[in-house]
């Protein structure tokens, strides 16, 4: 099947792959926004306990989704992932140490004589909700700005080295761009909306529930502020462009612009939209758990829209501003044909891993959390 595909098509095959792993990613981010509500939401320690136990839960498929998308880009666009995590590591580097303390913490924040304390723990956890949403937000927004690096293409094939970065910070730099600051904040936000609509679906206590309801008001208001920007700051920048024919790039006005207004991809918004305001309507206006699912299928929609718009139609998504000939695109950053079509087979395992993930999270979200699961539960965080 995959074998009769031309190679642009696999090409852009894997980069809806890799857009929708990223989207799934950002969705499944709530856990970071929960662990940062907890001192907001719990009056008490039992309550902190209920809070964690019920996003603690789920802490593992992030990280598991974190490390798939890492995955599939390496084997699908290897020259990007060697570009970046091998130039812009100390983004990378931070990102994976917040992961591994929150997997510290969740193990050990609740055993007894722990040396380091429960609440060393809890801030371990916060700051694993703080660091991950907006370095990696400010990760993505690079795809728009562009970040400092050189590739020589005709050093691929000789086993030489083939990119090196040339702005001293190694990807620190990138949280000091507005634009992608504005979207690493605006994630860290989503991140909070997610938590709080979260735990209004999967929390059996009223109080918790109800100040949950009251928090996504404000946390909604936060991410709409800075996603607005992102998108106003973006939207009306030349964007780095690529010829079909000759594969220069070259900056066009307002490419991003024209890429949204993409049939698929405006209509795909707007939708995004619409269910991610439902739902927080249905979170904080009804308390109704349900919100959850609606703001969660209008994240990834957006989310999906975004990648879209960086990669597609013509777009180099990692462009360089040392050099704009050394900007990756998905013709030129991508594995051979060969490896994408063996990588197309394993892909069609994805349905069947995603089948198994969700009976495993019905199974989980049969019954709300509450006081009974978490006190006097050796098993409980």
């Amino acid at each position: 099947m995959f074998e009769t595909m031309s190679t642009e098509a696999l090409q852009n095959y894997w980069w809806f792959i890799i857009s929708l792993l990223g989207a799934l990613l950002l969705f499944l981010m709530f856990v970071q926004g929960g662990q940062t509500l907890v001192g907001q939401l719990a009056k008490n320690e039992t309550q902190r306990k209920i809070i964690i136990n019920a996003i603690g839960r789920r802490w593992d498929l992030t990280f598991t989704t974190l490390v798939t998308f890492g995955g599939a880009f390496f084997a699908s666009f290897p020259l990007f992932y060697s570009t970046s995590f091998g130039g812009a590591y100390w983004v990378w580097m931070l990102i994976l140490f917040s992961f591994i303390i929150q997997a510290v913490s969740y193990e050990y924040r609740d055993k007894i004589n722990n040396f380091l304390g429960t609440k060393t723990y809890d801030i371990f956890l916060f700051a694993n909700g703080l660091l991950a949403p907006i370095l990696l937000g400010a990760a993505v927004g690079t795809f728009f700005t562009g970040s400092q690096f050189t590739v020589n293409f005709s050093n691929v094939m000789d086993g030489k080295i083939i990119s090196q970065w040339t702005g001293p910070a190694h990807g620190l730099e990138a949280a000091l761009n507005l634009t992608n600051l504005s979207l690493g904040l605006a994630v860290f936000f989503l991140t909070r909306v997610l938590g709080n609509l979260f735990l209004i679906h999967q929390v059996a206590d009223s109080e918790i529930v109800d100040n949950a309801s009251k928090w996504l008001k404000k946390c909604t208001i936060g991410f709409l502020i800075f996603f607005f920007l992102f998108l106003g700051l973006i939207l009306t920048k030349d964007g780095f462009a690529v010829n079909p024919g000759t594969g220069k790039i070259f900056m066009e006005p307002y490419k991003y612009l024209h890429n949204l207004l993409q049939p698929l991809n405006i209509i795909l918004f707007l939708v995004g939209v619409v269910l991610f305001l439902y739902g927080i309507y249905l979170g904080a206006f009804k308390k109704s758990g349900n919100g959850f699912w609606f703001t969660g299928m209008g994240t990834v929609l957006v989310v999906l829209v975004l990648f879209f718009i960086a990669g597609y139609n013509n777009t180099a998504f990692y462009p360089s501003t040392a050099d704009l000939q050394s900007s990756l695109t998905i013709r030129n950053a991508s594995s051979s044909r060969f490896t994408l079509v063996v990588m197309s087979y394993v892909s069609l395992l994805v349905p069947f891993v995603l089948a198994y993930i969700w009976y495993a999270w019905h199974q989980l979200m049969k019954k709300k959390v509450d006081e009974v699961d978490v006190v006097n539960d050796d098993m409980s965080y």
